[in-house]
């Protein structure tokens, strides 16, 4: 007699129902103990999380809920912290004198064209009376504080601490050199102490004073301080922009707003055009 092999049907039957009892038995789902998602894995132990970058903790800081003790504790701290610097920069700067903020890239080389203009621009200024105000550091900055230095004038150096790139530079005066670790701070000590702003080419940070110096122009919280840009062949596209799409399509400016900026081509006519405005209203740098 030929012997029956089971079929896989059969096999699942049988496993299926239990005849002797007469109950029917579900076969389990083989999936019903497993982790659906690469978080559950990890809280059971079987994937080890990459490690947490500098970046990840401060994004996801930024979600969780502090109680009332960790906001007391840290965030009134800060406010202490903030205030110092306010302090400081107001006690060293408030008698320096008239004086003009030069902005530019740190990454700017000492041989290259916009290095040795900012240079002599800064010259210039000196001997026209002004002194100089930068952000301390290498590129523009130096040789903003270079030039200053270099025809005895006073030199400001506003520097702050960053990752990267910023590291005061050696021709800022000792007793005007002062460090900052809020960018908003810094941005006040740039505007609240200079009769001009000289603008060289430079990166988002460069676009970041420059805007922030017409903003407080246009709204009228500041004077009608000078803004002379130096170089139309990297500032021109940025400025015709300016005035054929904020201006002409979206009307997002006033036409006279375009006035509150000069753009040059060369040290002499970018320290003329700060000559120029305080020759208007009789004034002239006094040390």
């Amino acid at each position: 007699m030929t012997k029956l092999r089971k079929t896989s049907k059969t096999k699942l039957n049988d496993e299926s129902h239990n005849t002797g009892s007469g109950q029917t038995i579900l076969n389990p789902d083989v999936n019903e103990n497993k982790a659906k998602s690469i978080t559950d894995l990890r809280e059971a132990g079987q994937v080890q999380a990459p490690p947490a970058s500098e970046e990840d903790i401060k994004i996801r800081k930024a979600f969780v809920d502090k109680d009332w003790n960790e906001i007391k504790i840290a965030d009134s701290w800060q406010i202490f912290k903030v205030m110092s610097e306010f302090v400081e920069g107001f006690e060293k700067l408030a008698k320096i004198g008239p004086c003009v903020s030069i902005f530019g890239s740190a990454r700017t080389k000492s041989t290259h064209k916009y290095y040795m203009m900012a240079e002599e621009i800064a010259a210039k200024l000196v001997r026209h009376g002004y002194g100089v105000i930068t952000g301390g550091g290498p590129g523009i900055m130096e040789a903003g504080n270079k030039g200053a230095h270099s025809e005895g004038g006073k030199s400001v150096g506003l520097n702050i601490h960053l990752p990267f790139e910023q590291f005061n530079n050696i021709y800022i005066d000792s007793d005007k050199l002062i460090n900052f670790d809020y960018f908003f701070v810094r941005k006040v000590m740039f505007v609240k102490y200079a009769q001009g702003f000289i603008v060289m080419p430079g990166g988002f940070g460069t676009l970041d004073e420059l805007f922030e110096a017409i903003t407080l122009i246009q709204t009228k919280k500041i004077g009608a301080f000078p803004i002379v840009l130096v170089g139309r062949e990297y500032w021109g596209g940025l400025m015709q922009w300016v005035e054929d799409v904020m201006l002409k399509v979206e009307s997002n400016i006033s036409a006279e707003d375009l006035d509150l900026v000069h753009i040059v081509d060369d040290p002499t006519e970018a320290v003329k055009v700060i000559d120029d405005f305080y020759s208007k209203y009789l004034l002239s740098p006094n040390f």
